[in-house]
């Protein structure tokens, strides 16, 4: 993102490269809200009536089967928003929204941000990479899921999550990154249990630490570096240092 400096303060990257007079012009539409876990942001086939530009926490996007299963196709953090079908003139879709880290973000009413994003302006700018961006990750994920192994691929969503949460440590239960990853609880179970055993993460009673980033790099599939990569370019800055900033508390959003 170049349209500017990044808001000082603003944690949502898409809001904090806004050139500020942009930025102040939305504030009144935007409301501030508390993200809980398991939280439903938006429903298969169900109107979305409000669009999130997440603060803090994750939110995955996912696919639902008749029988229930589910599998994620895309993540959500302070980097984007949720809620993007809106921008492409969609009212619902057949997949979930659901919050997988707790936090905070800024919500906006469908009707407004439709209104605003149509203006052809900075916002619209930013929405369209951003679009690029994780429409990129929905068709990496979908090879990762075709070509790697269980173990690279909860590699590469740890790294993913510990990117987006800006912190060494996080809520994470096995049977939440099941579902997610559409595998078998007592799979997650195994990975968990040997990539700890290797002292790369720490899990207990449901919150994950991570011990040794580069390690659980190493482990991963080239996805990550794919996705992380193009993230880069399209949205600008790297989010991996901006996290790593922000967990030895230099700043920064």
């Amino acid at each position: 993102m170049s349209e500017n400096a990044y808001i000082k303060g603003v944690k949502n990257r898409i809001l904090a490269a806004l050139p500020q007079q942009e930025y102040e012009r939305l504030l009144p539409k935007m409301e501030k809200v508390v993200l809980e876990y398991n939280q439903p942001l938006f429903e298969p086939d169900q109107c979305i009536k409000h669009v999130y530009f997440p603060y803090s926490g994750v939110v995955s996007l996912l696919n639902v089967m008749e029988n229930g299963d589910t599998a994620e196709v895309g993540m959500v953090g302070y980097e984007g928003i949720v809620g993007l079908p809106v921008f492409l003139d969609a009212d619902s879709v057949s997949s979930l929204a659901i919050v997988q880290i707790e936090g905070e973000a800024m919500k906006m009413k469908t009707e407004d941000f439709r209104a605003e994003a149509n203006r052809q302006g900075p916002l619209h700018r930013l929405l369209q990479r951003y679009t690029q961006a994780l429409l990129m990750q929905i068709s990496q994920s979908a090879a990762c899921n075709r070509f790697h192994s269980m173990e690279e691929r909860f590699c590469r969503w740890i790294l993913m999550s510990h990117d987006r949460v800006r912190s060494d440590k996080f809520p994470m239960t096995h049977e939440f990154i099941s579902k997610m990853l559409g595998v078998r609880r007592p799979s997650i179970s195994v990975i968990a249990a040997m990539l700890q055993k290797a002292e790369l993460i720490s899990y207990n009673r449901g919150k994950m630490t991570i011990l040794d980033r580069k390690g659980l790099e190493a482990g991963s599939c080239e996805c990550y570096g794919i996705l992380k990569k193009d993230f880069d370019r399209l949205i600008g800055g790297n989010i991996e240092a901006k996290a790593k900033q922000d967990r030895t508390g230099q700043g920064g959003l």
